[in-house]
């Protein structure tokens, strides 16, 4: 058990929008996207993230994968060299820690890598070749490896995020495979919470017997039934603990049902979404949803949050509205709780 105890702890996924008349294929490069990523933090925090995640503003593909294809910083195929496993927008994350400082506060984490397998099928698909699985895993421990040595904020939880693991068919490892591959991404996390990032709870036991690997996350706001496919015993087992969503972030399937039933286009009129879907995503309904959660497993609700990033929401505004909904359902739970 880690330091805060049985807390829970409010954590986001990542993906967050970028400011309006900016697009993901036109980043601005060098400081001038750090700054857009320290912007973006710092909406997080303000809005009440406890573990913020760095935005990623980038593809999560790419923006390893071009780091371990790459000859000259790779030392053998699909290993990248520990000295070449940086991830850019820590950058930005390093010099916000720097800035609290000054003041006394201290920026305490969550450091997201694309997994192993997740990068495996963006290459090879349904093939099997388990060498290549194996070094693209020692790669993710490496950048997991490498953000631990960050000077002014402190990696509290990392997470592999493997949404496709429970659900694509073209995984077609074995379950000793993939326990493998995910065992040697999170032997950097000794000492640190290591959450897995799925969309499906089909591999969720799996995960939780793997070594490294204390906390899995379940998509449990847009489908609450998925909490009562993992048996909180097999968690207790390994020690093992959940994160929640609790907030609903697939806004595209969210949209299509309220223009269905109000009969009208939402996004056409920027502010009735937002009305719409803040009612609909209240902050009571978050938290009957923890509540829930924590009924099926007590003690056993380690982190809570939104399902997923928040990179597909209209703007900045309204996915900070968000987060701060989520804050407010967790400080509500947390205190009628504690009565």
């Amino acid at each position: 058990m880690t330091e805060e105890g049985l807390e829970i702890i409010f954590d986001d996924i990542g993906s967050y929008p970028l400011p309006a008349g900016m697009s993901r294929e036109k980043l601005p490069q060098g400081d001038e996207y750090l700054d857009l990523v320290r912007d973006a933090i710092v909406q997080k925090i303000e809005a009440g993230v406890e573990r913020p995640t760095y935005p990623q503003f980038r593809d999560m593909i790419k923006m390893f994968m071009d780091r371990i294809e790459d000859p000259q910083k790779s030392e053998t195929p699909y290993i990248v060299k520990a000295e070449s496993a940086r991830i850019l927008e820590l950058e930005a994350l390093d010099a916000l820690g720097k800035e609290m400082e000054k003041g006394g506060k201290s920026l305490r984490a969550r450091v997201c890598v694309t997994g192993p397998i997740e990068l495996y099928l963006a290459r090879f698909g349904a093939t099997e070749y388990v060498d290549v699985l194996e070094n693209l895993a020692t790669s993710v421990a490496r950048f997991l490896e490498e953000a631990k040595k960050s000077r002014h904020f402190e990696v509290s939880v990392a997470s592999l995020d493997e949404p496709s693991l429970g659900i694509s068919p073209n995984v077609i490892f074995d379950d000793d495979q993939i326990s493998e591959a995910l065992e040697i991404a999170a032997k950097p996390c000794e000492k640190i919470d290591c959450e897995v990032h799925l969309h499906s709870p089909l591999m969720a036991e799996l995960c939780a017997g793997v070594p490294g690997i204390n906390v899995i996350g379940v998509e449990s706001a847009a489908n609450p039934d998925y909490l009562k496919l993992v048996d909180r015993k097999v968690l207790e087992d390994h020690d093992a603990y959940i994160r929640a969503g609790i907030g609903r972030t697939d806004i595209n399937a969210l949209v299509a049902r309220m223009n269905d039933r109000l009969e009208t286009n939402l996004w056409r009129e920027p502010e009735r979404l937002e009305r719409e879907v803040h009612a609909a995503e209240s902050v009571e309904l978050m938290e009957r949803r923890l509540a829930e959660a924590h009924r099926l497993f007590g003690d056993r609700v380690r982190y809570a949050g939104p399902d997923c990033g928040l990179g597909s929401w209209p703007s900045q505004k309204m996915a900070a509205n968000h987060l701060a909904n989520c804050a407010r359902a967790i400080a509500h739970f947390r205190s009628r709780r504690d009565q």
